[in-house]
Order: C-alpha cells, then structure tokens, then sequence
C-alpha cells in the first residue's frame, strides 16, 4: 500500500507589538479579539522597564524570536523629556533619532511607529483630517471626546475593552478613513517634531493585516 504523502505544515508568522503604555496593549488585544486573524499572531508587549534604551534593547531582542516587530512609541514623554534635558546631556529625541536610524540599517524586521503626542492621536484621525500639534495626550482626549461616538472616552481596561463595544469595535466603521488621514499627513521630522502624527497605519500595511481593511 502506498502511504500518503505528508504535507508539511506551515507554520503562522509571529509579530510582537512593544507598546510604552496599557491603551495601546489594549487597543493590539482589540484588534486580535474582532479580527481573529488566524494567518498570523500578534502578540502585545509592554516592556517591564520604559526608559528609551530599555525599550530599543527589548527590541532587538524580539527581532530574534519574531518575524515581525513593531515598536510603538508615544513621544509626549520624550519631547516633554528633551525640552527639561540639562544642556550637555544627549535628549531623549536625539536618542530615539539615533534608534531609528541604526534599526533602518541593521534590523529590517523591526518597524517603529511614532504617535506624536499619543495614541489617541491615532483614535483622533478615524474623524478628523489635523496635523495640529498637542503638547500633551489630555488635550488630544478633550479634542477626540467632541466627537460623540466616544464623548464618554476613557483611559481604562474596562472602556476599551468592554465586550458589547470596545474601542476597536467602536472605530473600526472609520479605519479606512484614519488609515488615509495618517498616511497624508507628512512623515514624522525629528528636526520639526511639533506637528500632529500618528503611524500606526503601518501596522494595517502589512500583507498579513491587509486584509481587514477590505472587511
């Protein structure tokens, strides 16, 4: 008897999201919950220390155990960090530009998306189409609660992940026009950092992800 041939298994790619804060490991858990993407895994991390170099170095480190890495950053901590850095002492925006920099040479499947002030930024373009620079994240809430769909938002567990209407299920009627209003605004300028910007359209970029955007 002839015996059958074994197909061999195929196994799912492995992303990592390093986020620097709870919202955005939410906001990663949300999407895995609605989507249920089987063709890949992502999976949400937030890094036990949040200093700049300690965030890099864990990246690097899932870059070897990962198909995929995207290191998710929030910059209202560091520009608010660089304007009170003592001169002589190298800022935390110079810093992050040099990761940058080093990581688009040598680390080709680790991918940094920057939300200048904050992720709510990112909530903030599914409604509307603004560069407008916010020095911190609580004047970008005041701005995204205008807007009744989540007038009663909240930074909590329980409003973004609530299982009738959490927040990715709330904004995903509008993620084809977030995903427009990002990509249009211009890419982020560390020489010209006080502009509006989210990058988190790159997550939905990917050929894995693409697919939820045509839904």
């Amino acid at each position: 008897m002839r015996e059958k041939r074994r197909i061999p298994i195929k196994s799912i790619p492995k992303f990592a999201a390093l986020v620097d804060g709870e919202c955005e490991y939410w906001y990663i858990k949300m999407l895995k919950r609605n989507e249920n993407v089987r063709h890949v895994n992502i999976e949400p991390q937030i890094p036990q220390r949040k200093k700049l170099c300690e965030q890099y170095q864990r990246a690097i480190e899932l870059a070897q155990h990962y198909d995929k890495v995207f290191w998710i950053i929030d910059l209202d901590v560091v520009i608010k960090e660089s304007k009170e850095t003592k001169k002589g002492n190298i800022k935390p925006l110079d810093e992050l530009k040099q990761y940058v920099e080093t990581i688009s040479k040598s680390q080709n499947n680790v991918s940094i998306i920057i939300n200048n002030p904050c992720l709510e930024f990112w909530f903030l373009l599914h409604f509307e189409d603004t560069v407008l620079y916010f020095d911190n994240c609580a004047k970008v809430i005041r701005k995204l609660k205008n807007h009744s769909l989540v007038s009663d938002y909240k930074k909590s567990c329980d409003y973004f992940t609530n299982k009738s209407n959490d927040i990715y299920k709330k904004l995903k009627p509008l993620l084809k026009t977030a995903i427009m209003h990002s990509k249009k605004a211009q890419a982020f300028d560390f020489k010209n950092p006080y502009s509006g910007s989210s990058q988190m359209s790159r997550l939905f970029e990917i050929p894995e992800l693409k697919q939820i955007i045509k839904k």
